[in-house]
């Protein structure tokens, strides 16, 4: 079974000596990944602030970055942020990564892979 999907954060996480990092590792969640925050006082005080902490217990890497906590998730842009939140609903909730897309040019519908492990310019 897979449980770890790799993922290219559409602008990437900027650590503190300005380097761009855009590709990371996300896990399956757990039960427990998503009964922790809610005792958590930040998502009590602002129930959006849940995604923050859960996608900090979920995301195993960014680049080099291993130490992933709530801190590196609010430093990202929030393109990325709304990226992870899909991305982690697409393997948690329907167990795959793919995505349906439809080419503004031509029309065309066909499928992507949101984790981005295909070869530029693949369907």
């Amino acid at each position: 079974m897979r449980t770890e999907f790799t993922f290219e954060l559409p602008r990437g996480y900027v650590d503190g000596a300005g380097n761009v990092h855009r590709s990371g590792v996300m896990r399956l969640a757990t039960a427990r990944d998503e009964l922790v925050p809610l005792r958590d006082d930040r998502v009590r005080e602002n129930p959006a602030y849940l995604s923050v902490v859960l996608l900090g217990r979920v995301v195993e890497r960014i680049g080099p970055v291993t130490d992933i906590h709530t801190g590196v998730i609010e430093d990202l842009f929030a393109s990325d942020l709304a990226f992870l939140q899909d991305f982690y609903r697409r393997i948690n909730a329907e167990g795959h990564t793919r995505a349906q897309v439809t080419c503004p040019s031509c029309d065309t519908a066909f499928a992507v892979d949101l984790a981005g492990g295909g070869r530029l310019g693949e369907s």
